[in-house]
């Protein structure tokens, strides 16, 4: 304020104003004419308005930070209390108000404040304080949206280095402008070469004739050239799906029936088919899955839930394992098995950072999870895509499964399986041998919210209208139409937004359409039930429990290697035919068996999202808490397991449900 008033000191006036002698201020009606005058230098009111302006935004950002610093103290203590089951926030906390003086600081902050809106008024707006603070308050959020601008664009640059550092390195060395293509061929070798073989194959298998009829010879050649480039991901696995319908109808694949006879549809007539096969009550489904896991996360129930069931099952090694893993398991049923590994490390991870990689206690924790995890991709019709498959095919046969049918068949799988990699990751790890006791998880002690009790009562609700789906398909015609509910329950209300739609597996749905519509190709074309016909003479003669368990250890090997989703896409719909063209017809069962035998390959770290989460996981020195060893040691044995229930418990189960 010095300043203004040495303005005004030093007689910057015209005729008719008094210059004011001794320092002594003006009366404020004179000042307002004073700098409404025309005679004062515009540059000397431009800079005082400005330096006005900072200061008032200074100001405004030293109020908030008192406010802060209390409310950072506060918490502070209250997660201190938390943590250590004491009650410190109570004895420190008043001390801490009377040292910081929150309301005293901020009315004094706020006087100053309005001391500069005054003064601005004076010098900027002939007197008018309204619009002299409605000025500032515009300053004021302009420099905000730059202050989150400017954090926003460092963060977009760091993330740019860091991918130039990891696929190219030192960009100078590609140059700045131009792109080092011989450079770039020898960073994707592999992914270029796998793209030439499958183009290689498509071509072969478009001129060489193995089929009788020239849409089957089509179709098969678009079969392997999608299921290579799926098997080696040299594009994108949604990108591949992208493929189909446009090679479906350019190779003219899909066929109808004319007075008999199977004609091969127009490009115009086989588009809107192609397309129409692209969205289903499976899409719905995942949509439907994905919100009820996005709110489940968003909201801390699924977190609040586990922590409540990890922090009761005392410090003992081998118990605390055992949780963990029916903990990945369960969650798996609601958030997928996606989305649950990852929830369950990020649980662990006090015990984890106690303990060096390839400890016995961190690699059996991390072992179970990711092998319990994969076992939850059983557990419901939403846990793992290949489970959304498998109702597509069974909606094919005319059988679809209801919730509590699932629920009989893979609980008791899952349970089962568990408890034997349990007991096989105690053999091998014997975590108990050197460690008693591990460190026990605090419970979370907060009390549920109206939103985390409105986002429990739509899922149970969802859930139980799928239970109760075949009482309701009269009315609801399909389980895909139950899944607009928990859409328009959470994003109709605002529990779920934008940024969590956009948010949701979009690939994961991509890749399914992609797969609904390679099954109406091979379907149309004829090629599956050829297929299906060569498979059926070979295994002619066998009775349904050996076709299950062949079919089982090819779901197996074949997923073992590739990703559970694409072997599920591939192999289900040749299941699905061989079972209806059984003798004593069982399609239902073998897809079913098929479809659970894909969750349960988990022998390689390339085999399923929960593998490729585990061998990916660091200590703080940057190693990896298990290795391809510990899968080839115990995975391997896992899925063997898997094999076995699901041939001898799940088989019983299936058969006395009517499958």
């Amino acid at each position: 304020m010095s300043k203004i008033a040495a303005a005004e000191r030093r007689g910057i006036s015209g005729p008719g104003y008094q210059d004011v002698e001794g320092g002594a201020s003006m009366p404020e009606e004179q000042r307002i004419h004073f700098w409404s005058d025309t005679n004062v230098p515009v540059n000397i009111k431009e800079r005082l308005s400005g330096q006005l302006i900072e200061v008032y935004i200074q100001l405004d950002n030293l109020t908030k930070f008192v406010e802060l610093n209390h409310d950072g103290f506060r918490k502070i203590l209250k997660k201190h209390d938390k943590m250590t089951s004491t009650e410190l926030m109570g004895k420190l906390m008043p001390t801490v108000s009377n040292m910081l003086a929150k309301e005293q600081r901020k009315r004094a902050l706020e006087t100053l404040k309005e001391s500069v809106v005054h003064e601005f008024a004076i010098i900027s707006h002939g007197g008018g304080e309204p619009e002299a603070e409605q000025e500032l308050g515009r300053h004021r959020r302009d420099q905000l949206t730059f202050e989150r601008n400017t954090v926003w664009r460092e963060m977009v640059a760091m993330q740019r280095r860091g991918t130039n550092v990891v696929v190219g390195g030192d960009r100078q060395k590609l140059g700045a402008k131009e792109l080092d293509v011989p450079a770039v061929v020898k960073r994707n070798r592999k992914q270029i070469t796998a793209i030439l073989v499958s183009l290689t194959v498509f071509a072969v298998l478009l001129n060489v004739k193995i089929f009788g009829k020239p849409q089957e010879q089509n179709c098969a050649a678009l079969l392997a050239f999608v299921s290579l480039l799926w098997c080696t991901e040299a594009l994108p696995l949604y990108i591949t799906s992208t493929l189909i319908p446009l090679l479906a109808v350019t190779l003219r694949v899909l066929t109808k029936q004319q007075d008999g006879r199977t004609i091969r549809l127009t490009p115009q007539e086989a588009a809107p088919q192609v397309f129409h096969a692209m969205f289903s009550q499976v899409v719905m489904l995942l949509l439907g899955g994905f919100a009820i896991a996005g709110a489940l996360s968003k909201h801390f129930i699924a977190k609040s839930m586990a922590t409540a069931i990890l922090s009761r099952v005392g410090r003992q090694p081998h118990w605390v394992l055992l949780a963990n893993m029916l903990v990945a398991t369960f969650l798996s049923m609601f958030i997928s098995n996606v989305a649950a590994p990852v929830l369950c490390f990020g649980l662990v991870q006090p015990i984890l950072r106690t303990y060096a990689a390839g400890h016995p206690v961190s690699a059996s924790l991390v072992m179970g999870i990711a092998l319990a995890s994969n076992v939850g991709g059983m557990t419901s019709p939403i846990s793992s895509p290949q489970n959304i498959f498998a109702i597509e095919r069974m909606v094919l046969i005319g059988s679809t499964p209801s919730w509590l049918q699932w629920f009989a068949i893979a609980l008791p799988i899952s349970i089962l399986v568990d408890l034997l990699c349990w007991a096989l990751l105690l053999v091998v790890y014997r975590p108990g041998k050197e460690v008693t006791e591990l460190r026990p998880l605090k419970p979370n002690k907060d009390p549920w919210t109206a939103t985390q009790l409105y986002v429990m009562f739509v899922s149970v609700a969802t859930v139980g209208l799928w239970c109760a789906n075949t009482t309701l398909e009269r009315y609801t015609g399909e389980m895909g139409t139950l899944a607009i509910i928990p859409l328009v329950a959470f994003f109709g209300t605002g529990v779920l937004g934008k940024d969590d739609w956009n948010g949701f597996l979009w690939d994961v749905v991509m890749l399914a359409m992609g797969g609904l519509a390679l099954g109406e190709c091979v379907k149309s074309s004829g090629l599956l039930s050829t297929i299906a016909g060569e498979i059926g003479e070979v295994v002619g003669g066998l009775g349904l429990w050996p076709v299950l368990m062949i079919f089982c250890a090819l779901v197996l090997v074949c997923t073992t290697f590739i990703s559970h989703t694409v072997g599920a896409m591939i192999i289900l719909p040749i299941v699905q035919s061989v079972g209806e063209d059984m003798s004593d017809p069982h399609p239902k069962l073998l897809v079913m068996g098929a479809a659970l035998m894909c969750s349960g390959a988990m022998g390689l770290p390339v085999s399923g999202f929960p593998n490729m989460n585990a061998i990916a996981l660091e200590d703080g020195t940057g190693k990896t808490y298990v290795t391809t060893k510990d899968f080839l040691k115990v995975g391997l044995l896992g899925s063997v397991f898997a094999f076995g229930v699901i041939n001898t418990l799940g088989y019983f189960i299936m058969l006395a449900l009517g499958f």
